[in-house]
């Protein structure tokens, strides 16, 4: 694989039809959970959530769960779907703070209307197109899993849907199933002059059809540049917000007091907590 030529998050065994970690490849190595954090982070930006309150977010495709603990550190509440056990498994493992359900999107989304404040998915969703049993038509699959998805999405809500289309034809397929299922939008393409850090955003709207936004390096030829802009806004952005900052004391005790909320056992607090240890020698 490593000769192919496809990216890293691309690559995956056709059987995560709906899902998996960093795009279907199952992994947690540095490289995909950095790539996936990042999407995931663009993906909620996109979502434009309220900053009031927390919301209620489906994550199609959740995988080991990395999209959640973002979720999570933005203070809102989720719940994941994927059709992988094993991956599944993991999430289990690392204890994330979501909800997690077992199933193929391509039968459809399980929950009753109105339910979720918007869906998020990394990598996922173009695995639908893939006819990997005798029974499975992909238009037949997107539209179930598009109409059933518009349905459980609160009104005035987004469904925020990352994807590496394989080409013009499939992304056509894909955007069309949705907009047939009732939603409007369109496709946010992030660095669309750059072979690597090119990135295709499908930004969805439930109800009345929102101000589509634009996507980053779009007015920037020098892709190092702009990224670096951008990411020095988003940290001022959080700065702002009074949020605190990763892996901080305050960091720690906020997510520890989210998981007693949830009923789960958790450390008592201590003088010692969030305290960086000496190093020994």
């Amino acid at each position: 694989m490593a000769g192919s030529g496809r990216r890293p998050e691309h690559r995956g065994p056709p059987e995560l039809v709906s899902g998996g970690t960093g795009g279907g490849t199952g992994g947690t190595g540095s490289r995909v959970v950095e790539i996936q954090s990042q999407m995931s982070e663009r993906a909620v930006e996109l979502l434009g959530l309220p900053e009031d309150r927390p919301c209620l977010l489906l994550d199609v495709g959740c995988g080991s769960g990395l999209s959640g603990d973002y979720i999570s550190e933005e203070g809102h509440y989720w719940i994941g779907m994927d059709i992988s056990p094993a991956m599944l498994d993991v999430a289990v493992e690392r204890e994330v703070e979501g909800d997690l359900l077992l199933a193929d999107v391509g039968h459809g989304i399980p929950f009753r209307p109105g339910m979720f404040d918007g869906c998020i998915s990394i990598s996922a969703v173009q695995w639908l197109c893939n006819a990997d049993k005798k029974s499975h038509s992909p238009p037949k699959r997107l539209y179930r899993f598009f109409s059933t998805l518009y349905t459980a999405l609160a009104r005035g809500s987004r469904a925020v849907l990352q994807l590496y289309p394989e080409n013009s034809e499939q992304l056509e397929l894909i955007t069309a199933q949705a907009m047939r299922a009732g939603f409007t939008g369109g496709m946010v393409v992030d660095y669309p002059n750059s072979a690597k850090a090119k990135k295709f955003f499908l930004c969805l709207f439930v109800g009345a059809s929102g101000t589509l936004p634009k996507g980053l390096g779009t007015e920037c030829a020098d892709e190092e540049l702009h990224q670096a802009k951008f990411t020095n806004e988003r940290t001022r952005f959080k700065n702002i917000k009074g949020k605190s900052v990763k892996k901080s004391r305050d960091w720690i005790l906020e997510k520890k007091e989210r998981r007693r909320r949830q009923g789960k056992e958790v450390r008592a607090d201590t003088k010692y907590t969030g305290r960086k240890r000496r190093p020994r020698f």
